[in-house]
């Protein structure tokens, strides 16, 4: 079935191509089937040509999944590639769920986030892909208010060559996360309803009503997120992992991440030195971290600072860690933790 968006880009179609290797595609041994139950209390039932319930529809990850879940409704059925707990970066994929991929009425992923999903995709042969940057304008991230946190604004030391940790975008960098900002991942929404619209035009009123819908609460959510970030002491906040370049963006904020992207890396004396005088400079009280990563680097650098820790949530997932139930409420709380670091009023 060929699935064009009919309000903004085309979905891609993908080419058929041979399948991939055992060794490429070795499946992680926890994630077993392609339908595995989704992040959080709302995964569906699998995928591979399902039950006959209405448009069987693969996400690749929760903030994925929600958008499917909250839009296709009660007419799709959608299982998620990451099950609670699993990192989604790390995701591998079994030749069976690969092949099981190209069975899906509809993938919705986000390209550059999961390599592995990435690779599936063009080896799966499935035909109806939503990709969720497509729906949006591209981004630089980290200029304005982060270019005085480089050699000159806190100076001595210049960051190392390949810290992420306050430019999130622009050319060759790579900040996936766009569904941190309401305003883009309301783009990824309503471009998410056309392509159901499209998939299934016998429910495309409804797909694009509850599109609309969906885009509209994320407006009001980005609406609480200027008030409420209003009047605050300091534009700086401090990350374990460099995930919120959208999010400092789109509210003038400035990142500073003790890792770079990749969540597992390891900062080094210089890095850590530098963080240093950026609590001093810019009045940072607190170093967040993860949930679901824990604490540890964070908390080595808050105690040597003497500054307090809380959680920052990348809402890549929802697990029995994370500070809410969905999407929303794991927002809210995000915009709660950042008021009191940043001493909004």
């Amino acid at each position: 079935m060929s699935v064009m968006n009919a309000r903004r880009r085309p979905l891609i179609p993908r080419p058929r191509r041979r399948a991939a290797s055992r060794t490429a595609l070795a499946g992680a041994a926890a994630l077993g089937m392609l339908g595995l139950t989704a992040c959080g209390s709302g995964g569906t039932e699998g995928t591979g040509g399902g039950a006959g319930d209405g448009v069987d529809v693969v996400a690749s990850f929760y903030p994925m999944q929600f958008l499917a879940e909250e839009i296709g409704g009660e007419h799709v059925s959608v299982s998620s590639l990451v099950e609670p707990g699993v990192e989604p970066h790390d995701l591998e994929l079994s030749p069976r769920q690969t092949a099981e991929l190209g069975e899906a009425d509809l993938v919705v992923y986000l390209r550059g986030f999961q390599p592995a999903v990435d690779k599936a995709i063009e080896q799966s042969g499935v035909e109806n892909v939503a990709e969720a940057t497509s729906y949006t304008e591209p981004v630089e991230h980290g200029s304005g208010h982060e270019e005085g946190h480089g050699e000159e604004g806190h100076g001595e030391e210049p960051a190392e060559e390949g810290h992420e940790g306050h430019d999130h975008g622009g050319e060759g960098a790579a900040d996936p996360h766009v569904w941190l900002d309401p305003v883009k991942y309301a783009e990824v929404a309503e471009g998410v309803g056309d392509a159901l619209a499209e998939a299934d035009p016998d429910h495309a009123d409804d797909y694009r009503k509850n599109a609309d819908a969906l885009a509209e609460k994320l407006r009001d959510l980005d609406a609480d997120f200027r008030e409420g970030l209003e009047n605050r002491r300091t534009d700086t906040f401090i990350t374990a992992h460099a995930a919120f370049g959208y999010l400092a963006d789109r509210y003038g904020l400035h990142e500073e991440s003790v890792a770079g992207l990749d969540p597992e890396s390891e900062p080094s004396g210089a890095r850590m030195r530098q963080l240093h005088r950026v609590a001093e400079e810019d009045d940072v009280d607190t170093v967040f971290f993860e949930a679901a990563a824990g604490e540890r680097t964070a908390k080595t650098l808050a105690d040597d600072l003497g500054l307090r820790t809380d959680v920052l949530d990348p809402v890549e997932g929802i697990t029995d860690a994370s500070p809410g139930d969905d999407y929303f409420e794991v927002m809210r709380a995000n915009l709660q933790a950042l008021r009191k670091a940043l001493g909004a009023r």
